[in-house]
C-alpha cells in the first residue's frame, strides 16, 4: 500500500448549487428540460454562491452515470458547455456510477491542489426518470419504466463487473443486513424494525428539505391509511418487501437532478462570496464486483485513508453522510467510520438519534430513498447539503451543533468507494 501524501496546497469549496430532485416529465413547468439546462442550473447556482463568473473558471468536470443509455451522448461534457457560459473552456467527463458525485469533488480538488488550476467547477447530472427519444433533439424524452430499469441495470452490472470473471450479480440488496443480523445476534424481526426506523428518520429529514422529492413523513402516511402506529404501517403491505430484508421505504427513489461545486486554493477562498469549507482529505477504494462484502471492505479502506491523511479521529466527526440507495449502507458506513459504535449503531437509529435533530445526525437531506436518487448527482447533492449545514444555512432542519468536521462516504456501481472529510475554516 502506497502511503498517502498531503495535498500540495489546501483546497476549499467556495460555491455549491443543486436543483430540486424531482421527475421533470411529471411537471408541465419542467417537462422538456434537457441535461444541458439542468446541469447549467446547478452550475450557475454554484457560480452565484461563490460570486464568480464563467470567465473566472479555469476548467470544469462533468459526470453522468451512464450518458450513452441515459442521454444518447458519448461526450456529454461538450453538450452542456453553452448552458453556463463555458464554450471553448477545457473540460472532461467521467463516470463512476453512483459514486460519481463524490469523486467529482475529488477530481476538482486534485486539479487545484496540483497547482494546475486555481478555480475549478465540477458538476453532475442524471435524468434518471426518463430516457432519450431516439434520433430526436435532447429535450424530447420519455418515461423510464421500473421494468426497463431493472433489465437495463442487470445487463450493465453483468457486463461491467461480473462477466469478466464469470461471476454472479455484484450488488446484493441483503448483504449488509444479513451480515449485521448474524454478526450481532439480532432477529430478522429486529432488523426489519431497524431498517424501518432508518427510513422514518430519513423521511423526517427530507420532509423539511425543499429540494427533496419525498416530503411526506411516514407517520402522516400511516394516518392517511388508517394506522395509528407508524411502525405497524411500515411492516404492512403498504411498505412491501423487495427482498428478504429490504422494503420499498429503504430503496432509492429514482428521479432527475443535478448539483455542482466550485473549489479554489484555500489561500484564495476568502476573496470569494461564499463561506469557504476546506476539503481536508479524501480516501478511495475500488473492488471488482465479485468480491465478498465489497461495500464494507471498500468503506474500511477509504475511511482509513481519510483519517490517515487528515490526522483526525472518529471523535472529531460531527456530521455524517452515506450514499444509501440500499438503506443499510448508512448504518454500516457510520459504524465503520466510528461515527456510531460498532454493533450499537442500530440503537441510535431506533431512538431517532440519527435524525437531523438528534445528537448523531446522518443524511440530513433524507438520503437516497427520501431525498431522491439521481445517480451521479446524488453524491454532489450530499456535498451541497453538508456545506449548507456547515455554514448554518439549513433553517428548521439545521443540526443542533454547527459541524466543524463532516464525513461523506460515497459508494456506487458496486465498485467505487470514497470517504471525504470537510472542515470549517477558523
Amino acid at each position: 500500500m502506497v502511503k498517502l501524501g498531503k495535498y500540495s496546497r489546501s483546497v476549499s469549496i467556495i460555491g455549491v448549487g443543486c436543483t430540486p430532485f424531482m421527475n421533470f416529465l411529471d411537471n408541465p413547468a419542467t417537462e422538456g428540460l434537457s441535461e444541458g439546462e439542468v446541469f447549467g442550473y446547478a452550475a450557475l447556482a454554484a457560480m452565484e454562491d461563490a460570486g464568480v463568473e464563467a470567465k473566472d473558471v479555469d476548467f470544469y468536470f462533468h459526470t453522468q452515470a451512464n450518458p450513452y443509455m441515459g442521454s444518447d451522448y458519448i461526450t456529454p461534457n461538450m453538450q452542456v458547455a453553452d448552458w453556463f457560459g463555458m464554450r471553448g473552456k477545457g473540460s472532461a467527463h467521467h463516470s463512476e456510477a453512483c459514486c460519481s458525485g463524490y469523486l467529482a469533488l475529488d477530481l476538482a480538488v486534485n486539479a487545484v491542489a496540483s497547482g494546475k488550476f486555481d478555480v475549478v467547477l465540477s458538476g453532475c447530472v442524471d435524468l434518471a426518470d426518463s430516457l432519450p427519444v431516439a434520433n430526436m433533439p435532447a429535450h424530447m424524452r420519455r418515461k423510464f419504466s421500473f421494468e426497463e430499469f431493472i433489465v437495463s441495470t442487470k445487463l450493465i452490472y453483468d457486463r461491467a463487473y461480473s462477466r469478466p470473471l464469470a461471476a454472479g450479480p455484484m450488488i446484493a440488496f441483503d448483504d449488509v443486513a444479513a451480515w449485521y443480523t448474524h454478526a450481532y445476534g439480532l432477529t430478522d424481526e429486529k432488523m426489519d424494525d431497524i431498517l424501518n426506523a432508518a427510513a422514518i428518520n430519513n423521511r423526517r429529514n427530507a420532509a423539511k428539505c425543499p429540494l427533496a422529492i419525498n416530503r411526506t413523513e411516514f407517520k402522516d402516511l400511516a394516518k392517511e391509511n388508517g394506522f395509528d402506529d407508524v411502525m405497524a404501517f411500515m411492516r404492512s403491505p403498504f411498505n412491501p418487501k423487495l427482498s428478504e430484508y429490504l422494503r420499498i421505504s429503504g430503496f432509492e427513489t429514482k428521479c432527475d437532478g443535478a448539483a455542482a461545486v466550485i473549489v479554489c486554493p484555500t489561500e484564495m477562498a476568502k476573496d470569494f462570496k461564499g463561506t469557504p469549507i476546506e476539503v481536508l482529505g479524501i480516501g478511495n477504494a475500488a473492488f471488482e464486483g465479485s468480491q465478498a462484502h465489497l461495500e464494507m471492505r471498500g468503506t474500511e479502506e477509504a475511511v482509513r485513508q481519510a483519517y490517515e491523511v487528515t490526522g483526525l479521529t472518529p471523535s472529531d466527526i460531527d456530521l455524517f453522510y452515506a450514499n444509501d440507495f440500499i438503506i443499510t449502507s448508512h448504518l454500516i458506513a457510520a459504524e465503520i467510520a466510528g461515527y456510531l459504535p460498532k454493533g450499537e449503531g442500530w440503537k441510535y437509529i431506533m431512538d431517532g438519534r440519527t435524525a437531523y435533530d438528534g445528537d448523531r445526525p446522518i443524511n440530513t437531506n433524507g438520503g437516497r430513498a427520501s431525498f431522491g436518487h439521481a445517480h451521479a448527482a446524488s453524491g454532489m447533492a450530499d456535498i451541497f447539503e453538508a456545506v449548507q449545514q456547515m455554514r448554518g444555512l439549513c433553517g428548521e432542519r439545521q443540526v443542533k451543533k454547527l459541524p466543524k468536521h463532516t464525513m461523506l462516504r460515497g459508494f456506487g456501481g458496486g465498485q467505487n468507494l470514497a470517504a471525504i472529510i470537510l472542515g470549517a475554516l477558523n
